[in-house]
């Protein structure tokens, strides 16, 4: 498959010449007080529909997407998003309510939410869940600050100071943490997973909680979650589980059933949502019998056959949105866990594993692997060979675009040198997976000249990383600004 990305000379909307019909002339609007008024003329490009939607369809040909190419980021899981879905997000029924309706117009929506919470903690394994978050970070960093409204309750707050973390913790988790107030305290892995000795020397009555991944960022799953458990809690600490990687093991084993007491979950990488990326996002958070209580209001409740939002909740952290969570995204995970059954639920995990340990056998030949045990849903690869070439594992990373397929994380997690981490989810074919092989394989053969200077096919070539990172270019102005800067028309093409 030989892959060209389009590229198009597509100035901004702002930038282009108006179309031929002259505008319409904006007419009084009867009975609007005239302190309502514009007192000069909306700046708004005059184009027509036609031209519309062909700037923004030749913008979408030079970028990636799920529905055009496989995705292997390993920990942020890009799964392919099933237009059935879509379509029931995308009905009246669905679009046209709004959060602050009164409640008896909203029971439809109300059932959804609440058939969707007990799903999650069957799923869980623990017993309470809120769709209030509104991502993944949002989900920690409010289930952080329900650990902190309980040590407040028991008077310990002032003690509980530390929350621990492993060294191949994602990045977001340590950023919760502070964020709640909390100090730091890292401990390293053994062999890509957590050294009990280790944790059992960091615990103390300073320890607020222990935040894991289970399977973690090496793609690994830790055996001694069991003991894990109890050194934690042994120091009167909290454990809490991020749940990037819970399609790893949906209908297998659960975070209740290890023992951590309260999780957020991320929806798109389990439930096959669409991925936030600043956008739309949900971080449900599940709870424990403990920490159940301190969940943000409004819980959702069913009286009889109606249901309604409970603000009642003395021992809620309050309010953590705005509006309650986010409804479209929510009904696409019900879709799915629907659609897939309990049984269909398992067979994503088994799946995941056997294309995380297919593709792990495959490049292993070609790349280093650090951990060679079997892992779960993703794996790691070394690319420090490759430096005695003079590349780098971001050159490779560059040079798979070329091949049409997104580049997986590089350089996370921090403990193998020149990381990479791949995942395929289960929604990936063997031909998929063939043919990732067989790009990757042309990719770190080839020559370092080439390497260095990829990616050669796409609609934008490698950037100066140094200045894009001091001077970003992210509005109108900026553009304008950098295009006068290189001496270019004031009407040129962004770069």
């Amino acid at each position: 498959m030989t892959f060209r990305q389009a590229r198009w000379d597509e100035p901004l909307l702002w930038d282009r010449e108006p179309s031929d019909d002259d505008p319409r002339p904006v007419g009084e609007i009867p009975g609007l007080p005239t302190a309502m008024r514009r007192k000069a003329r909306v700046d708004w490009p005059e184009i027509s529909e036609l031209e519309v939607v062909r700037h923004f369809t030749r913008l979408s040909q030079m970028n990636f997407g799920i529905d055009t190419t496989a995705y292997p980021l390993g920990s942020c899981t890009m799964k392919y998003n099933p237009k059935v879905h879509e379509v029931l997000a995308r009905r009246r029924g669905a679009t046209d309510v709004h959060p602050y309706q009164p409640e008896e117009t909203l029971q439809g929506s109300l059932e959804l939410f609440w058939r969707l919470e007990r799903a999650l903690a069957r799923i869980t394994g623990l017993p309470e869940v809120s769709l209030q978050p509104a991502a993944g970070a949002h989900g920690e960093f409010a289930a952080l600050l329900m650990i902190r409204a309980h040590f407040r309750e028991k008077g310990e707050l002032e003690r509980r100071t530390e929350v621990i973390l492993p060294d191949t913790a994602h990045g977001t988790n340590p950023a919760s943490a502070a964020m709640a107030g909390f100090q730091i305290r890292e401990i390293r892995s053994k062999e890509g997973r957590v050294d009990p000795g280790e944790l059992r020397a960091a615990v103390n009555d300073r320890t607020a909680a222990f935040m894991l991944t289970n399977p973690n960022t090496a793609g690994l799953f830790e055996p001694d979650i069991s003991e894990i458990g109890e050194i934690v809690h042994g120091a009167g600490g909290m454990l809490y589980y991020d749940g990037a990687n819970l399609n790893a093991i949906l209908g297998i084993t659960s975070p209740g059933r290890m023992g951590f007491d309260v999780a957020h979950l991320n929806l798109h990488k389990t439930f096959s949502t669409p991925h936030g990326g600043g956008g739309p996002g949900a971080g449900a958070l599940a709870a424990g019998e403990t920490l159940a209580p301190y969940l943000p209001v409004p819980r959702i409740v069913k009286r009889g056959r109606k249901f309604a939002l409970d603000y009642d909740r003395p021992h809620s952290i309050g309010k953590i949105k705005t509006a309650f969570g986010n409804f479209g995204l929510d009904l696409r995970a019900y879709a799915f866990i629907l659609a897939h059954g309990e049984e269909g639920l398992r067979h994503i995990a088994h799946r995941s594993v056997l294309n995380a340990n297919y593709l792990g056998k495959r490049l292993g030949t070609v790349l280093p692997r650090p951990f060679q045990t079997l892992v779960k849903h993703e794996f790691l690869l070394s690319g420090a060979p490759l430096r005695a070439r003079g590349v780098r594992t971001l050159d490779l990373a560059k040079r798979l675009l070329d091949e049409g397929i997104h580049a997986p994380t590089v350089y996370f997690p921090a403990l193998v040198e020149e990381s990479l981490m791949i995942e395929f989810p289960e929604t990936e074919s063997r031909h998929e997976l063939e043919r990732f092989v067989e790009a990757f394989t042309r990719a770190v053969n080839d020559t370092p000249e080439n390497l260095h200077a990829a990616p050669h096919n796409l609609a934008v070539s490698r950037v100066d990383e140094v200045e894009a990172a001091r001077h970003p270019v992210l509005s109108r102005k900026d553009q304008r600004a950098a295009a006068k800067l290189e001496g270019a028309l004031p009407d040129a093409a962004p770069r």
